[in-house]
C-alpha cells in the first residue's frame, strides 16, 4: 500500500472550512493509503509562539482530528517535535541543498519581505519538511496548489542525494487536493474561510460554543434579494451558506433551492444554524471524551515510537553513505 503523510501547525484555530475542505477528505484517504499524520509543531516555531498556548493546541488538534473522524488504526499520529532524528536528517538535507534553491521558495519570499527580521528558520523549514516526508519514504503528500513547490524541493533533494551515494529515499510526489468545497468567510464570502482571519465573525471554530456558532451564521453577509438559490458571482453569501448544509446534511444543492424556494433568508438561516450546530456539537462530544481520557496519550506514544524507529534507521543509513558513521 502506498504511504502519504500529512503535516498540521498547530497555529490558530481548527476552522468549519478546515473541516469541509481537508479534513473530510483524509478521512477518505485513510482507507486508501499507509497514512502518516503529525502536528508540526517545529514549523510553528518559525515566528514566536506563545509556549503555553503551544503546548495546549498540539494536543487539541489531534483530540479534534479523531473526533472528526480520523481513525487512530489506520493512521500513524504522532508530534514532529518527539523525533529527534528528524531535525538531525533535516541538516543533512541542509548541507545537501543549494542555497539558491531554497531562496527561491515562494513562501520564503513572501514572507521575508513582511518581516525584515525573519529567523534562519524561515529560511531552513522546506528542508525540514522534506525530512518529514523523506525520513518515512512517503510516496505521495497531499497538498493544494500553493504547497506543490516544497514537495518538489522534496523530490530535487531526494533525487541529489539518490544519485550522489546510491539509493536512499523513495521519490515522493504530490497528492492535489480534489476539487472539494471550498468554504468562504461569513463577513466578506470572497475569500476562503481561514484560521488566521483578523474577524472572528467570518469564522466558524470547531471549538466555538455553539451560541456563538448559531450567531455567526444569522449574521453571515448575504444580499438584499430573499430568495435563495445557487449563484456563487451574483450571490456569494447564499451561495457558500448552502454550501456547508450541503456537506453538513448530504443533500443537494438542487434539493436546497426546492426545500427553500417559497421562503426567506431568515428561515434559511436559522435551517443552516441548527444543522451546522448539530453537527459540530456531536464532533464536541467526542472530542471532549478523547481529550480528557489516557487514549489519546497511547496514541501518540505508539505513533512517536514508529517514526523514531523508521527515522533512526534512515538516518544511521545517510551517516553510513556520507561517512559520519565510525
Amino acid at each position: 500500500m502506498a504511504r502519504i503523510i500529512t503535516g498540521l501547525k498547530p497555529t490558530g484555530e481548527i476552522t468549519l472550512g478546515n473541516y469541509i475542505g481537508a479534513i473530510k477528505q483524509m478521512i477518505e484517504y485513510q482507507d486508501k493509503y499507509d497514512s502518516f499524520i503529525f502536528v508540526a509543531d517545529l514549523h510553528a516555531l518559525t515566528i514566536y509562539q506563545d509556549p503555553i498556548l503551544l503546548r495546549k493546541r498540539i494536543k487539541s488538534f489531534i483530540a479534534m482530528y479523531i473526533a472528526c473522524g480520523i481513525d487512530p488504526n489506520k493512521n500513524t499520529i504522532y508530534i514532529q517535535s518527539e523525533n529527534p532524528y528528524i531535525p538531525a536528517i533535516s541538516y543533512l538535507l541542509e548541507c545537501h541543498t543549494n542555497f539558491g534553491d531554497a531562496q527561491r521558495m515562494i513562501q520564503f519570499k513572501e514572507k521575508s519581505r513582511q518581516n525584515a527580521n525573519f529567523s534562519v528558520g524561515l529560511l531552513t523549514y522546506p528542508i525540514l519538511m522534506a525530512s518529514d516526508i523523506l525520513y518515512c519514504d512517503a510516496n505521495f503528500v497531499p497538498v493544494g496548489i500553493d504547497q506543490k513547490q516544497h514537495v518538489e524541493l522534496a523530490r530535487n533533494i531526494a533525487i541529489k542525494f539518490n544519485n550522489r551515494y546510491d539509493s536512499t529515499f523513495t521519490v515522493p510526489d504530490v497528492l492535489i487536493k480534489e476539487n472539494g468545497t471550498k468554504i468562504k468567510d461569513l463577513k466578506d464570502p470572497t475569500k476562503k474561510m481561514s484560521k488566521s482571519e483578523e474577524n472572528p465573525q467570518g469564522v466558524i471554530s470547531l471549538f466555538d460554543d455553539l451560541g456563538d456558532i448559531e450567531n455567526k451564521i444569522k449574521k453571515a453577509t448575504t444580499d438584499s434579494d430573499n430568495k435563495v438559490f445557487f449563484d456563487e458571482e451574483n450571490k456569494p453569501g447564499i451561495s457558500n451558506l448552502m454550501n456547508i448544509l450541503s456537506v453538513i446534511d448530504n443533500i443537494s444543492i438542487k434539493d436546497i433551492e426546492i426545500m427553500f424556494q417559497d421562503k426567506g433568508y431568515k428561515e434559511f438561516k436559522e435551517y443552516v444554524a441548527s444543522k451546522v450546530c448539530e453537527h459540530i456539537k456531536e464532533i464536541q462530544k467526542k472530542y471532549k471524551e478523547i481529550i480528557n481520557s489516557d487514549t489519546l496519550d497511547a496514541i501518540l506514544d505508539k505513533g512517536r515510537d514508529l517514526s523514531i524507529a523508521l527515522a533512526k534507521d534512515k538516518y544511521q543509513k545517510m551517516c553510513t553513505k556520507i561517512g559520519t558513521i565510525r
